[in-house]
């Protein structure tokens, strides 16, 4: 992913056990725990598109359908994304 033109300095607090798992994957890795932390935003904020979209196509396929059965089966993936599980 493109990095922005000016960097943002940004100091944030982890959970112990999420700083011990980011520690684990970068000395697997073998990143930097900058690096480690900034891929996994990246990856994060690419599943969060991928979510939206999924539910934007979702939404666009029940609102297209015409049988009460493919309503009925789109409606239940759909209520479970936007109310939860």
């Amino acid at each position: 992913m493109p990095t922005a033109d000016k960097p943002v300095r940004q100091s944030d607090t982890l959970p112990a056990a999420v700083g011990v798992q980011v520690r684990r994957l970068e000395k697997a890795r073998r990143l930097s725990a900058n690096r480690m932390l900034l891929e996994l935003i990246e990856n994060g904020m690419a599943a969060e598109r991928r979510k939206q979209q999924e539910f934007f196509d979702l939404a666009e396929r029940f609102r297209n359908a015409a049988d009460p059965a493919e309503v009925e089966r789109l409606g239940d993936p759909m209520g479970r994304t936007v109310f939860g599980s």
